[in-house]
C-alpha cells in the first residue's frame, strides 16, 4: 500500500531511510538514519522521540523492500538529492497556493479563547489578507458535554478584539442533517460500518491489528442498524470509518465517526442524540466549505491522517495540512477546564482574572492586540514548540504604549505627610506634560501644599535625616518623626543623593486601586488631572508602570496593571 504522508516529519524519516538503504546495498541503519535527520534538520531535535519511533518503523519497512523498489520510492520523493529542510522563522508562505485561499478557524465553545488560540486565529487571518479569499469561523459544538452557552458570544468578542474578520460563519449543531447524509453515503459505499462490539473488546482487537466481526457487516445491514441508532443507548453502537486495520498507529485503525450522546445540547436541546466525532464533521465541512489549507497544531497529526481516509473514500481532494508546534506560556495555565474549575471554586475572579491566559484577561490588563499579533507573526507556523514569556509580550506592548500613554502620578501604599515650615513662596503650581514627547497634548497641574501623599516605601528607604525630592517640586527631609521643608534646589537633592518621587496633594487627591497580575489589590491616590480618564484608557503611572483604566466613578478610579 502506497504511503500517504500527512506530516513533514514522516516524509523526512522515510526519505532518509531510503537514501541510506540505496547507499548501502539495500540495508539502512537505524542509527545512521537518525543521525542524518538530526544533522540536516536541527529543528527536529526537540522531536527526537518521534523521529526515533518513526525511524524504527520505516527503516524496517524500507529494508523489507527490494533495491529496485527502494530506488523507485526514492525517485517519487525527488531522488538522491538530499533536501535539507531548514525551518523558516516567522510568517512563511503557504504551500501550493493556486489563487485565493479558503481558511477556517474552528474553536470548540467550551469557554473563551486564550492566547494559545491566537496562533491559529492570527495566522489564518493574515494568510487570507495576503492571498485573498475568505476566512470561515466554524464553531465545533458537536459534543454537548463540552459546550458553554456563553462561549459562543465570548469567542466572537475575543476575535473582534484581535481584529479578526471572518467572511462566513457556521455552527456545527445547525448542520446535523448534513452529517447524517454523509454518514449514510459512507455506509452505502461500504467504507463505514455499524459496530456493536464492547469498547474494551474492540480495543483489544484493534491493538492486535485484527478486525472486529462487525467489519464484515454488509452496507444493507449497517444501514438498518444506523436507522435504529436513535433508539439505542449510549455505548450500544457506533459508526466506524474503515481505514487500514494494520496501520502502524492503532489510533488510526477504524475510528469512530458517530456515537450516541445522552446529553441535552444547550442550543438544540434533545432534538438529536447521534453526534458526529470531530474527525467526521470536520472532514465533511472542510470539503463542503472548500477549505484549501488547514492550519492546526501538531497534536492533530493523527487526526489529519484519519481524515485523509475519508477524503479518499469519497474521492475528495485533500487540503494542505500545515501543522505547527504547541504554544506554551510561562507561569500561565491555558487549560480551559482547569480555569473553569478555578472560577467555580473561587480561586479565580472570572474568565478575565489577570492570572489567566485568556484573551479577555490579557485585554483587561491593557495588552494591545497589535502586540499579540506581532508575537504570533514572529513565531509563525513552525512545527517546533514555542514558549512565550510575559517578558516578551511586555516588551512588544511597551513599544506601543510608550508613544500612546499619558503620564500621571499615583501614590500607592500612601502616607499622609504634613510639611513643616513650608514657605508660602514654595506653595505653587507645578506643571508637567501629559506626555514628554507630545507637549501638544497639554499639561497636568499639581499644587505643592503642606499636606501631601507620598509612598510609604519611599519614606522608609530615605530614613531619618534623609532627603527626598518631589518630582519637579521641592526637597523634603525627615527629622525626629517630622517632615520638613529642606530646599527647592535640584543641586541640593543631587548632593544628598535624594530619591526623586511621585506625590499627590491631599486636597485634590482621587482614590485609586490597581489590580495587579497576581490578583492582589494596591490602593492609593492619583492626581486630580486623572479625573478626565475614561474606561479603556491605558496610562503610565510614573515609577509604577502601565495600567488600563477599568472603572471610573465619582470618587475612585480602578486600574488593571499591565507591566512596567
Amino acid at each position: 500500500m502506497e504511503l500517504v504522508f500527512i506530516n513533514d516529519i514522516e516524509e523526512i524519516v522515510y526519505k532518509n531511510a531510503l537514501m541510506n538503504a540505496v547507499k548501502h546495498k539495500g540495508k539502512a541503519s537505524n542509527g545512521a538514519v537518525i543521525g542524518s535527520i538530526m544533522a540536516g534538520n536541527p529543528e527536529l531535535r526537540s522531536e527526537a522521540k518521534t523521529v526515533s519511533k518513526l525511524a524504527a518503523q520505516l527503516v524496517s519497512k524500507v529494508n523489507s523492500m527490494g533495491t529496485d523498489e527502494q530506488v523507485a520510492e526514492l525517485d517519487k520523493l525527488g531522488g538522491m538529492k538530499e533536501k535539507k529542510p531548514v525551518e523558516q522563522k516567522g510568517f512563511t508562505e503557504l504551500p501550493n497556493v493556486d489563487g485565493e485561499v479558503v481558511l477556517r478557524f474552528a474553536p470548540n465553545p467550551s469557554g473563551p479563547l486564550h492566547i494559545g488560540h491566537s496562533r491559529a486565529v492570527i495566522l489564518n487571518n493574515e494568510y487570507v489578507k495576503r492571498y485573498g479569499g475568505k476566512l470561515i469561523l466554524r464553531v465545533e459544538d458537536t459534543d454537548p458535554r463540552r459546550v458553554d452557552p456563553e462561549a459562543y458570544h465570548m469567542m466572537e468578542e475575543d476575535l473582534k478584539w484581535m481584529g479578526v474578520e471572518w467572511q462566513e460563519k457556521y455552527i456545527q449543531s445547525d448542520r446535523m442533517e448534513i452529517y447524517y447524509e454523509y454518514a449514510e453515503k459512507l455506509i452505502e459505499l461500504g467504507q463505514a460500518y455499524m459496530c456493536t462490539c464492547n469498547g474494551a473488546d474492540f480495543k483489544t482487537l484493534k491493538d492486535q491489528a485484527k478486525p472486529c466481526p462487525c467489519r464484515e457487516t454488509s452496507p444493507e445491514a449497517s444501514m438498518k442498524l444506523w436507522k435504529q441508532m436513535p433508539e439505542m443507548d449510549e455505548g450500544e453502537a457506533v459508526l466506524r470509518v474503515k481505514t487500514d486495520i494494520t496501520h502502524k498507529n492503532p489510533a488510526i485503525r477504524d475510528w469512530v465517526a458517530m456515537r450516541v450522546v445522552n446529553e441535552e445540547h444547550p442550543r438544540t436541546g434533545n432534538k438529536y442524540k447521534i453526534y458526529p466525532m470531530m474527525n467526521f464533521s470536520v472532514t465533511v465541512d472542510d470539503h463542503l466549505m472548500g477549505v484549501t489549507h488547514v492550519l492546526r497544531g501538531k497534536d492533530h497529526l493523527a487526526n489529519s491522517e484519519k481524515q485523509s481516509y475519508m477524503y479518499n473514500h469519497f474521492g475528495w481532494k485533500i487540503p494542505e495540512f500545515i501543522h505547527y508546534g504547541r504554544l506554551k506560556m510561562e507561569d500561565v495555565a491555558l487549560s480551559t477546564s482547569k480555569a473553569r474549575e478555578g472560577i467555580n471554586n473561587g480561586q479565580y475572579l472570572g474568565w478575565d482574572d489577570p492570572r489567566l491566559g485568556t484573551i479577555r484577561a490579557i485585554a483587561r490588563r491593557g495588552i494591545k492586540p497589535e502586540a499579540i499579533k506581532e508575537l504570533i507573526m514572529e513565531i509563525g507556523p513552525k512545527i517546533s514548540d514555542a514558549v512565550v514569556s510575559w517578558k516578551k509580550i511586555y516588551g512588544l506592548n511597551r513599544q506601543i504604549l510608550e508613544e500612546t500613554s499619558n503620564r500621571y502620578f499615583l501614590v500607592d501604599n500612601p502616607t499622609r505627610v504634613i510639611v513643616e515650615n513650608l514657605p508660602e513662596s514654595e506653595q505653587k503650581l507645578v506643571e508637567r506634560p501629559l506626555h514628554p514627547d507630545h507637549p501638544e497634548r497639554g499639561m497636568r497641574k499639581l499644587m505643592i501644599e503642606p499636606e501631601l501623599y507620598i509612598t510609604m516605601e519611599d519614606i522608609t528607604k530615605t530614613g531619618e535625616n534623609g532627603v527626598i525630592r518631589l518630582m519637579d517640586g521641592i526637597n523634603l527631609s525627615f527629622e525626629n518623626g517630622k517632615t520638613m521643608y529642606h530646599s527647592s534646589d535640584l543641586e541640593d537633592a543631587k548632593k544628598a543623593k535624594a530619591m526623586i518621587v511621585q506625590w499627590v496633594p491631599v486636597k485634590d487627591a482621587i482614590e485609586a486601586e490597581i489590580m495587579m497580575p497576581d490578583a492582589t489589590l494596591k490602593k492609593g491616590f492619583i492626581e486630580k488631572s486623572a479625573s478626565q480618564l475614561e474606561v479603556d484608557d491605558v496610562v503610565q503611572l510614573e515609577r509604577i508602570g502601565f495600567a488600563r483604566v477599568d472603572e471610573v466613578t465619582y470618587t475612585k478610579i480602578r486600574f488593571y496593571f499591565a507591566h512596567k
